[in-house]
């Protein structure tokens, strides 16, 4: 029987009674969508997934991406992401600096990733205890904590997300490849509302990052930091947010309209070995319409 455990925070649940190492039947599927759609983040233990696996569920909810970055793709396997800080042979077999600000996959792009599943093989420890811990913040709750007035600047309001500006910022890692022109043809700057409609629950969602937000559209310079800064300190409120704490065998789901979230790079040089699928969008940024699940 599955059950869902909320956590003490704004969002976030466990999921119990599924061994994702299974074919789901129609019904435990739907009703797996049902508490994702709610929890914005869930997660399952002690899960054992092959790649086949990992790939199969995740196309349960819809197409599942080759990321722009095939380097760091696992060999044989285009659509899963490794996000490591492993090396091997003096190559990274991975992404090692891969998500360290708050951001939200696929927000550059005209239908933005539904979702993203992250898969953990190697979890660092300190003194026995996880590190390397990820939070998420809940852009529709941060959205509705928003002072009506704000609400009412922010209203019709567009962005500009540059993949480019995430990519190319400073890490503590070592300097990234430079993006190819075919590349960097996949990943043009694009305007998005600040406000967008979640596309499957209709719920209005800050849909802005500090990773690859570059500035409002159609404002001062001065205007734009203003209003980015403000946002930007709201989201990452404790009170929108839940921190999940990393164990082997976690495969943990994420909603990449209605959260953003930030890695914690505390576990240095300890190796850490996560790989993700990321489900693409249905829904162009621009549609407000509420979708029917």
């Amino acid at each position: 029987m599955i059950t869902a455990h909320r956590q003490v925070s704004a969002l976030g649940a466990e999921i119990r009674g599924v061994n994702l190492a299974d074919e789901l039947d129609d019904a435990t599927f739907a009703q797996l969508n049902r508490l994702w759609l709610e929890h914005e983040v869930v997660f399952f233990r002690n899960q054992q997934l092959t790649p086949e696996r990992h790939i199969a569920m995740s196309e349960r909810f819809g197409d599942v991406e080759t990321h722009v970055r095939t380097d760091c793709c696992r060999p044989d396997y285009p659509k899963i992401f490794v996000v490591s800080n492993i090396v091997e042979n003096g190559k990274p077999i991975g992404a090692g600096d891969a998500g360290t600000r708050w951001h939200s996959d696929g927000c550059c792009i005209e239908k933005p990733s539904r979702g993203s599943m992250l898969y953990a093989k190697i979890v660092p420890t300190q003194d026995g205890v996880p590190i390397g811990d990820t939070l998420f913040s809940s852009m529709t709750r941060a959205y509705e904590a928003l002072p009506p007035a704000m609400k009412e600047r922010l209203r019709g309001l567009k962005a500009v997300n540059s993949y480019t500006k995430g990519y190319y910022r400073p890490v503590r890692a070592a300097k990234r490849p430079e993006l190819t022109p075919e590349q960097m043809k996949k990943v043009p700057e694009i305007e998005v509302p600040v406000v967008r409609r979640h596309p499957y629950t209709g719920k209005p969602c800050l849909f802005v990052n500090e990773t690859f937000t570059a500035r409002i559209a159609g404002v001062t310079e001065t205007e734009s930091n203003e209003l980015l800064d403000y946002l930007f300190g709201h989201v990452a409120d404790p009170a929108f947010i839940y921190r999940h704490q990393w164990q082997v065998g976690d495969l943990l789901m994420w909603d990449n309209c209605a959260t953003i979230h930030c890695a914690i790079a505390d576990y240095l040089p300890q190796p850490r070995l996560m790989e993700r699928t990321t489900i693409m969008g249905t829904a162009s940024v621009h549609d407000s319409a509420a979708i029917v699940a």
